[in-house]
C-alpha cells in the first residue's frame, strides 16, 4: 500500500508540475494579484484533475478519445484558451485609466474569477483526457488492471492530495515573483502569458483538424 501512496503522490506532482495552461493562467493572474488568484486558479483546476481522474479510475476515460467526443471537448478547451489569452494581453496595454473602471465595477463574465477559470480549463483540457485516457495510462501501468477498490481510492486520495500541495508551492513561487517584478515586468509576464495561451489554443486548434 506504501507503493500505491507514493506512486499517486509522485504521478500527482509529476501532473500539475508539468508548464502548460494551468501555471500559465495562475502566473498571468498572480503576477496581478498574488498569492489569492493564483492558488484560487490551481484550486478551481482540481475539479477537472479529480473528474478525470475519476473517469480514469473508473475505465470510462478512454471513451473520451474517440474522435466524435475528442474534437468538441479540443475546441472547447480553444475557446477557454483564447478568451483568457485574450483577457491577458488586454490587462497588459490597457491604461490605468481602464484598470480602474475594472476594479471599481462588477465582472461581467464567470471567466475572470480565477476560480472557475481554472475549473474550466481543467475540464475542458484535452491534455487531462489523454493523460488518463491513453493507452496503457498512468494509473493502469501503476496499479494493475484488475487493482481492487481500496487501492485505486488510496491513488485518488495520494493524487489530490499532491495536486493540492502543489497548489500552494505554485502560489508561493508566483506571489514571491510578483514581490520581485517591476509595474513594467508585471506587464510584461501578463501578456506574455495571455499571448502563449492563445498561441496553446491555436496549435490545439490545428491538431484537431488534423
Amino acid at each position: 500500500m506504501i507503493q500505491v501512496i507514493l506512486t499517486g503522490f509522485w504521478l500527482g506532482l509529476v501532473f500539475n508540475a508539468a508548464p502548460g495552461p494551468i501555471f500559465t493562467e495562475s502566473l498571468r493572474r498572480g503576477v496581478r494579484g498574488g498569492f489569492r488568484p493564483a492558488f484560487a486558479v490551481q484550486v478551481g483546476s482540481l475539479v477537472g484533475d479529480a473528474a478525470w481522474a475519476i473517469l480514469g479510475l473508473a475505465g470510462a476515460a478512454a471513451l473520451l478519445t474517440q474522435p466524435q467526443l475528442h474534437i468538441p471537448i479540443t475546441l472547447a478547451g480553444c475557446l477557454v484558451l483564447t478568451f483568457l489569452g485574450a483577457q491577458g494581453v488586454y490587462a497588459a496595454v490597457r491604461p490605468p485609466e481602464a484598470e480602474e473602471i475594472q476594479a471599481s465595477g462588477a465582472s461581467s463574465s464567470p471567466l475572470r474569477g480565477p476560480l472557475v477559470a481554472g475549473a474550466l480549463m481543467s475540464l475542458a483540457s484535452v491534455w487531462n483526457v489523454a493523460y488518463w485516457g491513453g493507452a496503457g495510462g498512468a494509473v493502469g501501468g501503476a496499479l494493475g488492471e484488475t487493482a481492487p477498490l481500496n487501492s485505486l481510492l488510496v491513488f485518488f486520495a495520494a493524487f489530490m492530495a499532491s495536486s493540492l500541495i502543489w497548489c500552494f508551492v505554485c502560489a508561493w513561487f508566483i506571489a514571491g515573483l510578483r514581490r520581485a517584478a517591476s509595474l513594467r515586468w508585471t506587464r510584461i509576464i501578463e501578456g506574455g502569458a495571455g499571448a502563449s495561451l492563445v498561441v496553446m489554443a491555436a496549435l490545439l486548434a490545428v491538431q484537431a483538424f488534423r
